[in-house]
């Protein structure tokens, strides 16, 4: 199955994809930093970008309709900055909203599904409006708005277009909140997805299950596993919240969530000169805690890696140690908490490569998600080659 990817930052969604089992067409990214990776990566070998089309530019200024009826899956995750809870919230008034932009790239291509992925806050309350309306702006991407009209009174239009009886290219939407730490991923990271399937694509799909759910142990007495002992840590640097939160394997919990010690336990301690054979394994110095920021601890799963530096977003890009001291994670370390395999190299300064990996989409999580619907367009299209048999089987039998 082909797919096409927007607004593919570093590659997260698109790795996925691909490990779920698409053909990566093209990959659409204004980002020049985020393009060199792809490209670097790409001229390295790594098979999980090759072959894909690699276009700098806005998606805005492309011509799809050469893949119209060609392609399985769009999928991307447009810029987060209107709906993040650290921006302004500016949602449709912010010229970064490429919401209508993909839209219209699904209007052209008509693909048999999509995936989109965005920041929970775009299901913050005060988006409640403008999140339906991208919903229905999904659903009929061929009910476009007029020249000048605001999306308001397109939104009135779309709910009256979307309740009569219409035979335009329209989508089944599916929209979930969802926390990677439950599927395997080592970090607490809320994220919405959209997932629509084509109308005529025979398919009752329903966001996968948790595959890591954390399962709350009361009492310290409960813990039967050997998380300790295998990462050979001393009773006296181990975490009451560790405890708390279940991440030791016991009956109660076979597929406890991950850590940032069991996602980089295997990485020797970083050096500001690097590392001869670990990809972005180099000592950033100047970390730094402070009030609510305070990084993230080694037995939890980590706490949701920002695009900043310093600041608000970058505070957060930290492990935090027993004592209370604090570093920065390097690139590699970050990567393993995204998930991104270890030969993926992350181009650019270290801000430029945590900047794209504080956009990811985790690589695991885009997996699980794109498997799911690959099975599902999978089984429509053996649904609809058995419902044709008999008409072609009457066929053949036709007297010339």
């Amino acid at each position: 199955m082909r797919s096409v990817e927007l607004f593919a930052g570093g590659g997260g969604l698109a790795l996925g994809t691909h490990l779920a089992g698409f053909s990566t067409e093209v990959v659409a990214e204004w980002n020049h930093w985020c393009c060199d990776t792809l490209r670097r990566n790409q001229a390295a070998g790594h098979p999980l970008v090759q072959g894909a089309d690699i276009r700098e530019g806005d998606v805005r200024g492309a011509d799809w309709s050469a893949y119209e009826g060609m392609i399985d899956l769009v999928s991307g995750g447009p810029p987060c900055q209107p709906f993040s809870g650290g921006g302004k919230g500016m949602a449709a008034d912010d010229p970064r909203d490429m919401f209508p932009a993909t839209a219209e790239v699904i209007r052209q291509i008509r693909p048999k599904a999509f995936i989109v992925e965005n920041v929970r806050g775009l299901a913050r309350p005060k988006f409640a409006d403008y999140f339906f309306y991208i919903q229905l702006r999904l659903a009929h991407p061929e009910l476009a708005p007029h020249g000048g009209e605001s999306w308001t009174d397109h939104f009135t239009r779309l709910q009256a277009e979307h309740t009569s009886v219409r035979q335009d290219l329209s989508y089944k939407v599916v929209t979930t909140v969802v926390n990677a730490a439950d599927y395997g991923v080592p970090q607490q990271r809320w994220r919405v997805f959209l997932v629509g399937f084509r109308f005529d694509v025979d398919a009752e799909w329903a966001f996968p299950e948790p595959t890591h759910p954390a399962q709350m142990l009361a009492h310290s007495k409960d813990v039967t596993g050997d998380y300790w002992e295998r990462h050979q840590v001393a009773k006296k640097d181990r975490s009451k919240p560790a405890m708390a939160l279940g991440l030791f394997e016991s009956p109660a919990a076979s597929r406890p969530w991950r850590t940032v010690r069991d996602a980089i336990l295997d990485l020797p301690e970083p050096t500001s000169s690097g590392s001869e054979t670990i990809l972005n394994h180099v000592l950033q110095e100047g970390a730094r805690a402070y009030p609510g920021h305070t990084g993230s601890d080694m037995d939890e799963p980590a706490k949701a890696l920002k695009a900043g530096v310093h600041g608000v977003p970058g505070g957060e890009n930290m492990p935090r140690r027993r004592d209370g001291s604090v570093r920065y994670f390097t690139v590699r370390e970050a990567a393993r908490l995204q998930t991104f395999p270890d030969r993926y190299s992350l181009h650019g300064p270290w801000s430029e490569a945590m900047r794209q990996l504080g956009n990811a989409v985790p690589v695991m999580l885009a997996q699980v998600v794109a498997s799911s619907v690959h099975e599902h367009l999978a089984l429509a299209s053996l649904r609809a080659r058995v419902a044709a048999a008999p008409s072609q089987i009457e066929r053949l039998r036709a007297p010339a």
